[in-house]
């Protein structure tokens, strides 16, 4: 016999600056009988009944709906860490850090990040993308700051002609306030996002990558960029990488919380393994696979600047970063006939629309276009 359960979502709403316990559910006459049991309103936008929100009434949600119906608190409380492995930021540090602003950070707002454990650069980022926000408004009480204000802030760093990355990370820290921090639900404002610019990303040919590789003398410095190229890593998963990472055995490199907190295995070339294993015998590094003079995580500016100073060696003018050779990495695969999931895959890409710039790109069938203007008598 099929069983169906009555349910109740409970959510954070604000209601006259005040913060309430939504309550949405289907129309039930026992459920709006035990609702009404409660001193409650109702959000004529959200078509939702409310309730104060403070612990009385919600120890009485789950006490008179008990065995009635199941009580969803998975929008109300979501405090759940998503990852223990990242490499955390000093949350105190930023809490006591002096800022240029008159208007500092709320300190939930950061303990959220940390009891959802946001990468460090993440924090930072968000921390400083809501500071300049709220000091926008800073005589207006946050919580009575609404979705037009959104609006005219957005409005004002078109009107300083920010990038379009600036843009939707300050609207990325703006939406973790009122959609995590207050737990507001996403319909109660509307923010558009800017139209993204479609650019292609910058792409070496596989005999620049050669010209590259073959101008570094320096063995750790030729390893660590033949590693980012074979292996598809972002500069900072390459400098994560430990010995224990490295699995001969498989042929396989483990990359470890990558973005999105995200494991992932690519490829080991047996190219790079005689590299690495000849520089491992030089340099014997302790914890990580490349570390610095004295020891720790090898510097990210100091990789871009093997990189360049490589660039100009080989006579590669074209403005290539170290994510340059991550494209060219998935690029080459692309061209060689490697399925576009399977480049995903290796990529650590969510979504296969991610992967699928790489096709426009490619060569693997412009090549085989024949131009008009030479069939011309000219």
């Amino acid at each position: 016999m099929h069983v169906t359960y009555n349910t109740i979502t409970i959510r954070h709403l604000i209601v006259n600056n005040k913060r309430m316990i939504g309550l949405e559910y289907n129309n039930n006459p026992t459920i709006q009988a035990l609702v009404d049991t409660f001193d409650v309103g109702w959000d004529e936008n959200l078509s939702m009944n409310y309730v104060e929100n403070n612990n009385a009434n919600l120890n009485k949600i789950y006490s008179i709906f008990k065995g009635v119906a199941w009580v969803n608190g998975k929008y109300f409380f979501k405090d759940k860490p998503i990852n223990t492995k990242i490499d955390e930021p000093n949350y105190t540090s930023i809490k006591n850090k002096k800022t240029k602003y008159e208007r500092k950070c709320p300190n939930e707002y950061i303990d959220k990040l940390q009891v959802l454990r946001y990468s460090k650069s993440t924090v930072n980022t968000y921390v400083s993308m809501f500071e300049e926000f709220i000091n926008y408004y800073k005589n207006i009480d946050l919580i009575s700051i609404n979705e037009n204000d959104i609006r005219a802030y957005l409005l004002h760093l078109v009107e300083r002609n920010v990038s379009i990355s600036y843009q939707n990370q300050a609207i990325n820290a703006i939406k973790f306030y009122f959609e995590i921090v207050l737990g507001l639900p996403n319909r109660h404002y509307y923010v558009e996002r800017p139209r993204k610019v479609e650019t292609l990303p910058l792409v070496l040919s596989v005999e620049e990558v050669q010209r590259l590789l073959n101008t570094v003398t320096n063995l750790k410095h030729k390893a660590i960029l033949i590693t980012i190229y074979s292996a598809g890593l972002r500069v900072s998963e390459v400098l994560e990488l430990k010995m224990s990472d490295i699995q001969s055995d498989r042929m396989l490199i483990l990359v470890r919380n990558s973005k999105g907190n995200k494991d992932r295995t690519t490829l080991l070339g047996k190219k790079t393994l005689s590299i690495l294993r000849e520089y491992y015998l030089e340099y014997k590094p302790e914890t990580y696979l490349f570390e610095g003079q004295n020891g720790g995580k090898y510097s990210s500016t100091s990789v871009q600047k093997i990189l360049k100073k490589a660039l100009k060696k080989a006579n590669i003018i074209k403005p290539a970063t170290i994510h340059t050779l991550r494209h060219s990495f998935a690029t080459h695969l692309l061209e060689k006939g490697t399925n576009l999931r399977y480049i995903q895959t290796l990529l650590g890409h969510s979504s296969p629309k991610t992967t699928e710039i790489y096709t426009r790109v490619s060569t693997i069938d412009i090549e085989h276009i024949k131009n008009p203007i030479d069939n011309l008598d000219i």
